[in-house]
């Protein structure tokens, strides 16, 4: 299939098209492996459980579950309404507020961790790391992860050249760039970020795969039409490394870390 790639959207129209999506994403986006959590406590120098947290672009409530499943108290913050109600639905028993990083909701000092699974690019580093030192404790910890591709994969090196010529989004470029979010995190130096990168993966049906793809802000706002055409022809190109129909999903999980002085 030839694709012409459309215009990159706004990052404004690629955060707020998750709302269109919601169930989609809670249902189909990988999780996060216990060897994240892990690090994340190395790296602060302190046990999530008892500590509390402050999950930010929460969006459906994957991380916060799992911060909560780790003896962490958490309040979720979320901008979207689409997200926001959908973590509502699935986890009416873990607080949410609604708001974002460059203006956090909440006290100050009142954190021992303020945590980002897949947000921090959207907010804007001169506006929430400020917001970040000011709701933190001392020797609290601000952690930030992605989970990322693995490249170094071959079917999934292939069908993220595939992903790209349709979206307009360069991947693998986009995941060299992620190498460096270690300054990208805060351009103006304030925190010194450690880094540790934690590889996992897991089996999903080809449906679920789709799925997954199909939740990411790139795709939502590519034309119905044409979305529709690629998946048919991903479904094909995968049925082929997959006979069985489950796939084997590798991430990298990018987390950095920094805390308060």
């Amino acid at each position: 299939m030839t694709t012409t790639p459309p215009h990159s959207p706004s990052p404004a129209a690629r955060a707020h098209s998750f709302n269109s999506a919601a169930a989609q994403y809670a249902a189909n986006r990988p999780s996060y492996p216990p060897a994240l959590f892990d690090a994340v406590e190395e790296l602060a120098g302190r046990s999530l459980s008892g500590a509390r947290v402050v999950d930010v672009g929460a969006g459906t409530g994957i991380a916060t579950a799992l911060l909560h499943a780790r003896g962490a108290e958490v309040l979720a913050v979320e901008p979207g309404a689409g997200m926001a109600a959908e973590f509502r639905r699935a986890l009416p028993h873990l607080p949410l507020v609604r708001g974002n990083g460059d203006a956090l909701p909440v006290a100050d000092a009142c954190a021992d961790f303020i945590t980002y699974a897949q947000a921090w690019h959207w907010t804007d580093t001169a506006r929430s790391v400020p917001e970040a030192l000011r709701v933190l404790r001392p020797g609290g910890a601000l952690a930030l992860w992605w989970n990322t591709d693995a490249l170094d994969v071959p079917w999934i090196a292939e069908a993220a050249e595939r992903t790209g010529r349709l979206t307009g989004v360069d991947i693998p470029a986009e995941k060299r760039k992620a190498a460096d979010r270690t300054d990208l995190a805060d351009p103006s130096g304030v925190l010194r970020f450690s880094r540790r990168d934690v590889r996992w993966s897991r089996r999903v049906t080809v449906d679920t795969h789709l799925a997954n793809i199909g939740s990411h802000s790139a795709f939502l706002l590519t034309p119905e039409d044409r979305r529709t055409a690629f998946l048919e022809e991903e479904r094909g190109h995968l049925l082929k490394a997959f006979p069985d129909g489950m796939v084997e999903e590798t991430y990298d999980v990018l987390l950095l870390v920094a805390t308060k002085p």
